[in-house]
Order: C-alpha cells, then sequence, then structure tokens
C-alpha cells in the first residue's frame, strides 16, 4: 500500500473536497488523515492517502482534469518511505498576546535552537475588547527530543513570553 500526502489549494467554492475525495476513493484509496481551511477566500488542505500500489499512477493521472479545470493545485509527494516516528516527547504549546509582527518567527527560532519540531500550529487573530488593538493567539503541537525536560523548555519560552509580552503554556500531551 502506497502513501501519499496531497498538497492542495484553489479558490473556495462548493464540491473541492467532493472532487478530490471521489477521485481517492475510485481508485481504492483511503482519506487517513487530513488539514484543510479556508483563508482569504483560498481552500488549502494538505492530506495523507493510502492507495493499492497498483492503482498510484492512475490516481495520479485523475488528478489532472482537476488541476486542468482550475478547480485545485495539486502536489503528490510519496510518503511510503517516511521516517518512522520516535520516542520524542509530544507537547502543546498555547500562546496569546498582542499581535506584532514576528511573533511566529521568534517562536519558531526558540522551539529549533532547542531541537524541538512543530508537527502541528493553527493560529489567528481577533480583535481586542476594548483596546482596538488585535490579539494573536496560537496553538501548536511540538515533538521535543529526548532529553529535554518540559521543565528547561518552559523556563527558555518563559523568557521568550517575558520578552515578547504574550502568555505561552506549555502541557504535556496526552499519549495513546
Amino acid at each position: 500500500m502506497a502513501k501519499l500526502v496531497l498538497t492542495v489549494i484553489g479558490d473556495d467554492q462548493s464540491g473541492l473536497v467532493d472532487a478530490l475525495s471521489g477521485v481517492v476513493a475510485d481508485h481504492e484509496g483511503n482519506w487517513d488523515t487530513s488539514q484543510m481551511a479556508r483563508l482569504a477566500g483560498k481552500f488549502a488542505g494538505i492530506v495523507l492517502i493510502s492507495v493499492p500500489d497498483q492503482k498510484v499512477a492512475g490516481l495520479l493521472e485523475s488528478l489532472e482534469p482537476l488541476k486542468k479545470q482550475g478547480l485545485l493545485d495539486i502536489t503528490a509527494s510519496d510518503a511510503s518511505s517516511s521516517p518512522a516516528e520516535d520516542e520524542s516527547t509530544v507537547l502543546s504549546l498555547e500562546l496569546v498576546g498582542p499581535d506584532h509582527p514576528g511573533i511566529i518567527h521568534d517562536i519558531s527560532h526558540a522551539l529549533a535552537a532547542c531541537g524541538v519540531s512543530i508537527e502541528e500550529l493553527s493560529t489567528e487573530t481577533s480583535s481586542a475588547p476594548m483596546s482596538g488593538g488585535q490579539i494573536f493567539r496560537a496553538t501548536a503541537k511540538l515533538r521535543a527530543p529526548i532529553g529535554l525536560t518540559l521543565q528547561d523548555l518552559d523556563e527558555t519560552m518563559d523568557k521568550l513570553a517575558d520578552e515578547l509580552l504574550v502568555d505561552i503554556e506549555l502541557t504535556d500531551e496526552p499519549t495513546g
């Protein structure tokens, strides 16, 4: 069974997921995991699918009409040989504070310096009550290397939170 990661983007309209999932189903593929969103009138997503090895070429060929019709720009990447997940620690990060340029860069830089990988990241801005400014919120699923303790990372993030004037909370992600 082949594993493919499909990345898709297009002008948002009804039926995009139906068209994509139809091609997957027509080739006996399974829709394993996905993250999709509408942003500024665009539909964007990433989906991991499993498809029988002998059906991969046909599936890829059947995606072409979706591209040519202008429905979606689709990229397929082979994920069959992706490395297995190690026994690193999974953590959750929540950040809230006044919005300003560079927050994600500062956070991601500090995490990378500690050897922490960002597995999932979700961000949004909203109007701050009463001040008229913008509030920035981020949630992330992180993978910390073996040997890095939650306490050590928490100290690093606390220092950065003070510099950025934001609140950052790190917690162990439940296993199971």
